[in-house]
C-alpha cells in the first residue's frame, strides 16, 4: 500500500490505515520503535509496555526458587560483598 507523507506542525507524518492498526493490535497511545536500514528502509516495531504486575509475579516466582540462607549471607560478609 502506498502512503502519503504530509506536513504535521514542523514535522512530516504518515497516517497508518485503520486496517493496519487493527491487524497489529495497536491502540491510541502505543509506542513504536523506528529503525532505518542500510538501504533506507524504515521499520516500525511496536514496543511492549511494562506490566508491573506480571514483572512482580515473575520475581516472586524466581525468589521462591532461590532462597537466601544464612550461609549465603555469611559468605557474602566474609568476602566483603555485604
Amino acid at each position: 500500500m502506498r502512503l502519503h507523507i504530509r506536513k504535521w506542525g514542523n514535522s512530516l507524518a504518515v497516517r497508518l490505515p485503520a486496517d493496519y492498526i487493527r491487524a497489529s493490535s495497536l491502540q491510541n497511545g502505543d509506542i513504536l520503535e523506528a529503525a532505518i536500514g542500510p538501504t533506507g528502509e524504515i521499520t516500525l516495531t511496536p514496543t511492549q509496555s511494562f506490566d508491573k504486575a506480571a514483572f512482580l509475579k515473575k520475581i516472586r516466582k524466581l525468589r521462591a526458587t532461590m532462597p537466601i540462607t544464612s550461609a549465603t549471607v555469611e559468605t557474602m560478609r566474609q568476602a566483603d560483598r555485604y
